[in-house]
């Protein structure tokens, strides 16, 4: 049985969201594995799932999944920031405007009760977002956009995003040509995880 975390670097590897969003330079191993959930429509991402876009219109719910082993400890002690960014804008063919920043939340922690837990736990939200969650929208014609969720590692204290910086701005207009491993740099955050679903404009 071929190891979880493996399993992503190879999905990513598939997808091409290695390179396109993460340089393959950057050496990227998983270290947390972790889910993305819409309660109101139960809804959960899958590695690489195709998802009806109008499932996913609410801001989602982080489900982190157990961990065993030497970094256990810190995973459960440690804040996290998440990222939502679609590479594919306005379409994997011409992807003119991506990244799209769809959301950043900072301050993501889990309860203490996370070791105890066999099928996850959902992650407490102790900060605002600092860019609002914004749903999938792509163009009619466009195909599949890639939906990636980064989980980054913030240093020890969590991060402060000034009000003057992009990541503040909400504006449609002020989200397109992102770049989230820039941003990670920009705040000395260590990438931990990857999730993705794939969605299109449709009959949905």
């Amino acid at each position: 049985m071929a190891d979880p975390l493996s399993k992503v670097t190879s999905a990513l590897q598939a997808e091409k969201i290695i390179p396109d969003v993460i340089p393959a330079t950057v050496h990227f191993s998983p270290r947390v594995l972790f889910s993305v959930v819409w309660p109101s429509t139960g809804t959960e991402v899958v590695l690489g799932s195709k998802i009806a876009k109008n499932l996913v219109q609410d801001e989602p719910e982080i489900k982190i999944l157990p961990m065993q082993g030497s970094g256990a400890s810190e995973v459960e002690e440690a804040s996290y920031v998440v990222v939502m960014t679609d590479p594919d804008a306005p379409s994997r063919a011409d992807p003119k405007y991506g990244e799209w920043r769809h959301w950043v939340l900072p301050g993501v922690k889990l309860p203490a009760a996370v070791a105890t837990e066999t099928e996850g736990v959902f992650a407490l939200k102790t900060k605002p977002a600092a860019t609002p969650y914004y749903p999938p929208a792509p163009p009619p014609g466009t195909g599949f956009h890639r939906y990636v969720f980064l989980l980054f590692q913030e240093p020890i204290g969590g991060i402060n995003v000034p009000i003057e910086a992009v990541e503040r701005k909400g504006d449609l207009n002020m989200r397109p040509k992102w770049n989230a491993m820039a941003f990670a740099e920009r705040y000395n955050l260590r990438l931990v995880g990857a999730n993705f679903f794939l969605t299109e404009e449709g009959k949905h």
